[in-house]
């Protein structure tokens, strides 16, 4: 499940018009979850999600849209967990699609063991953060308590004990883009739409 709902206040535009380069990042990180062998993939669009549609490739994903994506991200993450129907389905990894750094190396070594009662999260100098994978005999209860910009934290700190931490330093960096200054570093722009001028 890719996260890409959020109005990217502190960023001067939407996290998944977020482009390197040419290239649409939600496509970077659409592309690092399929590489790690995820299947099917949802992402979850809010904010400017039909100037997304019209910019990225996301025609090998199960869309949804957010329209409370002002809300914050657990309602964002309520809408990806619904949108996974198939019975088959025994984990879900969530990311963000503000993480540039993020590689499918991390991906998979976060959904190696991929378990209806397994709660995964990255971590970078020992904190945890994204990739987390999600066992499906947690989604409802990560649902209900999913709230504002916490997203699943109210939930993981209730299970704390069941969490498997996983490092990742030494093949992603965790991460996101919630500056100016992260952008730059990471040749990130926000494309303004072009505008038509009648003549």
């Amino acid at each position: 499940m890719i996260i890409a709902a959020g109005g990217g206040r502190r960023i001067g535009g939407p996290e998944a018009l977020l482009h390197q380069g040419e290239r649409p990042l939600v496509n970077q990180v659409l592309d690092s979850v399929r590489d790690a062998g995820c299947d099917p993939v949802v992402v979850v669009l809010g904010a400017a999600a039909d100037q997304v549609r019209a910019t990225a490739d996301l025609s090998d994903a199960t869309v949804v849209v957010n329209r409370s994506w002002g809300t914050g991200i657990g309602s964002s993450m309520r809408m990806g967990l619904d949108a996974l129907t198939a019975p088959d389905i025994e984990a879900v990894v969530v990311v963000p699609v503000d993480m540039p750094g993020l590689t499918s190396a991390a991906i998979r070594r976060v959904t190696a063991l991929p378990y209806p009662d397994v709660l995964v999260c990255a971590t970078y100098a020992g904190l945890r953060g994204y990739p987390m994978l999600f066992g499906r005999r947690h989604w409802a209860g990560i649902a209900t308590l999913a709230n504002a910009d916490v997203g699943a934290r109210p939930y993981l700190l209730a299970h704390k004990h069941q969490i498997v931490d996983i490092a990742c330093d030494a093949v992603a960096d965790g991460s996101r883009v919630d500056s100016p200054e992260l952008m730059a570093h990471w040749g990130l722009t926000v494309p303004v739409p072009a505008q038509r001028v009648a003549v």
